[in-house]
């Protein structure tokens, strides 16, 4: 099977690629709100539908939320199998006012890098859902089959948590396991160069209280007398990290790995600009710990955030009290084998070592989960590589993520299979935000990037 008369159908058919997108775009699958649940299994059933149409044994798929979507499709004898995941639920339009256009009556537009299609899920991830789906389908109308065997899942859960997600692969791991998943949920770097996320970090979320005097307290009779839990609060979190920017929490690095010398080869030779990233966002100094690159804090070091602090009065005015309580949250993006739950522990031990007399801690759980780190010896990164560099034109790269992507961790726990994630998105998509949108040129190269992939992965 040969790539190019795949290729050549592919640029022929775009207009139609195009147009069964915005259907798709159309349907308003809202997941966080319940009234729109038969949204989400009208964008499942249409979903289902086309995949039959390219030949795939597909069918909606119940959980007690909402629904999945399974395929599958064989593929020659001793070809890999793939696992293609992506997400047909969105995020809510609010502030609707801030839409230029109706975000569910996708517009082709023009943008800052040309066409651009506007709506709701046109990035995340439904445009990216659906290069993949247009690669196969320009695979099977030229060959009249995929070169390699795929099964497919879709989740309608991704942007609500996704409750359903880990029963469903573990009630049905036989069925999804294969040599690789492919996660088309991720962008360009720098909206530019293609790349391959091999590092997701991980996240330890707390909420903590202290607790001193049993009622809030008059600030002229007892103030000076009395302990303040907002000035103890502030103290221990104040010191959380050094001059240096290193987290001072015992055993907080136990675990954090160095990156190796072809990653630190490869990120510098991405010519990151930290001076333009922070300064976009009013900033120009990097605030990690001072010997690491800003890359390195970005994807591969591990952090301590306070999200949140609050305490006594806020509203207008003044109301002179010492409150009786003092709240922050604060969360910890973890790397490499930093365990959750000891990170969590040894914030909570060094919180309580930090008391004064008087004062206690309440602490409430709010999940957690570790970092992810991909195999990238394993032959078919390099692969993917080489066809990403040979549709894009820059060299592709493997970079991290500072984020969490949590379902490339629960192939690797519940199905034994690591994750390839690449994806076409830009940095001014606006995902979550209104006017979202998925510029034509990514949505092209897209589909060409994946028939590519499916041609050299096999």
């Amino acid at each position: 099977m040969t790539q190019d008369a795949v290729l050549a159908r592919i640029d022929a058919d775009l207009p139609q690629a195009i147009a069964r997108l915005q259907d798709l775009l159309r349907i308003r699958s809202i997941s966080t709100d319940p009234k729109f649940a038969d949204d989400c299994q009208k964008a499942a059933e249409w979903l289902a539908e086309d995949l039959r149409g390219i030949g795939m044994d597909a069918a909606v798929r119940p959980t007690p939320g909402h629904p999945m979507v399974v395929g599958h499709m064989d593929g020659p004898e001793g070809a890999p199998h793939l696992l293609f995941y992506g997400h047909y639920d969105v995020q809510p339009v609010d502030p609707l006012e801030l839409w230029d256009s109706d975000p569910f009556d996708p517009a082709v537009v023009d943008g800052p890098h040309g066409q651009t299609i506007r709506a709701r899920g046109a990035s995340d991830d439904k445009g990216q859902l659906m290069t993949f789906v247009e690669a196969c389908r320009a695979w099977v109308a030229e060959h009249g089959a995929l070169p390699c065997k795929l099964t497919v899942l879709f989740e309608g859960e991704e942007e609500s948590s996704s409750p359903s997600l880990v029963p469903f692969l573990t009630d049905n791991a036989d069925e999804l396991r294969a040599d690789l998943a492919l996660i088309c949920d991720t962008g360009l770097f720098q909206s530019k160069t293609p790349a391959i996320m091999t590092m997701l970090r991980g996240m330890v979320a707390e909420e903590v209280t202290i607790h001193a005097a049993r009622r809030d307290l008059h600030s002229g009779m007892y103030g000076g007398v009395a302990m303040n839990p907002i000035r103890v609060l502030t103290r221990i979190l104040g010191g959380m990290h050094d001059d240096q920017g290193r987290v001072t929490i015992p055993h907080f690095y136990d675990g954090v790995p160095e990156i190796d010398a072809e990653t630190a080869a490869q990120w510098e030779a991405l010519g990151f600009d930290h001076a333009a990233f922070l300064g976009d966002v009013g900033l120009s100094v990097p605030a990690g710990e001072q010997d690491r690159t800003p890359l390195e804090m970005i994807w591969s070091r591990p952090t301590a955030e306070i999200n949140g602090i609050w305490g006594g009065y806020t509203g207008a005015g003044f109301k002179t009290v010492l409150p009786a309580q003092a709240h922050a949250k604060i969360s910890f993006r973890l790397v490499g084998d930093q365990e959750p739950a000891a990170i969590r522990q040894n914030f909570r031990d060094w919180v309580t070592a930090h008391l004064p007399e008087d004062c206690t801690a309440e602490f409430k759980l709010s999940g957690g989960a570790g970092g992810s780190r991909m195999t990238t010896d394993h032959p078919l990164f390099e692969k993917t590589r080489d066809a990403l560099t040979e549709e894009w034109g820059d060299t592709a790269a493997f970079i991290g993520c500072g984020g969490s992507i949590p379902i490339a961790g629960h192939f690797k726990e519940i199905l034994g299979m690591d994750a390839l994630l690449t994806g076409f998105a830009k940095d001014d998509d606006n995902i979550h935000s209104p006017n979202e949108k998925y510029d034509i040129d990514s949505f092209h190269k897209g589909i060409r990037s994946w028939a590519r992939m499916l041609g050299k992965l096999a």
